[in-house]
């Protein structure tokens, strides 16, 4: 995403640069603060970078805070260009590569539209690996970790300690699995009459 100017005006007061927490996808953040920026807080990546602009009278806690919400953000931009199958089958081969020295190996990974109750299914026996279109369009960490779920069942079927070791490779498995929960609470919350217009 290329940087917006709108939001590179003015001289940064202060720059600093970080690692960024793991799974971001981004090799490495860059706060710059602004005296002419007053309340507005924006990023956006430039080459393996995230930029994060934000007012310089923030503090450091706030600074922390708002550079979590802003990768989360760009992130869920960031996956709502919907990757098509051939894409899924890539990711799924490099995050095999990343966290089980590529020993999981799929012989399809594909979206389907016929999975309403599970996020994702795996046929160790056939190698196939099937994720939920309702995972489109939600933040590449939580696609991410349904995948690495899923290539994990290729190597230990059930879900048994073997199986959950495994998972513990992938750094944002607990806020991952939190995310999905909050989308199943959201789901069985009762329908309020008069919201969204009715």
């Amino acid at each position: 995403m290329p940087a917006d100017p709108l939001h590179s005006a003015g001289t940064p007061q202060r720059s600093t640069t970080s690692q960024p927490p793991s799974g971001s996808g981004a090799s490495a953040i860059e706060v710059r603060r602004s005296s002419r920026r007053r309340r507005t807080v924006s990023a956006y990546r430039e080459g393996d970078r995230t930029v994060v602009l934000i007012p310089a009278r923030m503090s450091e806690a706030e600074e922390q805070r708002w550079v979590t919400v802003m990768l989360d953000k760009l992130a869920a931009q960031e996956s709502k260009r919907l990757l098509g199958d051939d894409e899924l089958a890539e990711r799924a081969e490099r995050l095999s590569a990343q966290y089980f020295d590529g020993r999981a190996r799929p012989t399809s990974v594909r979206w389907v539209t016929n999975q309403n109750t599970r996020w994702g299914s795996c046929t160790p026996s056939e190698g196939s690996i099937r994720l939920s279109h309702r995972l489109q369009g939600m933040p590449e960490y939580v696609v991410d970790y349904v995948l690495v779920h899923e290539l994990a069942h290729l190597l230990v079927p059930g879900h048994g300690p073997r199986f959950w070791r495994l998972l513990e490779a992938y750094p944002r498995t607990e806020r991952a699995r939190g995310y999905l929960e909050g989308v199943v609470a959201a789901e069985r919350l009762p329908h309020l009459p008069g919201a969204r217009g009715e």
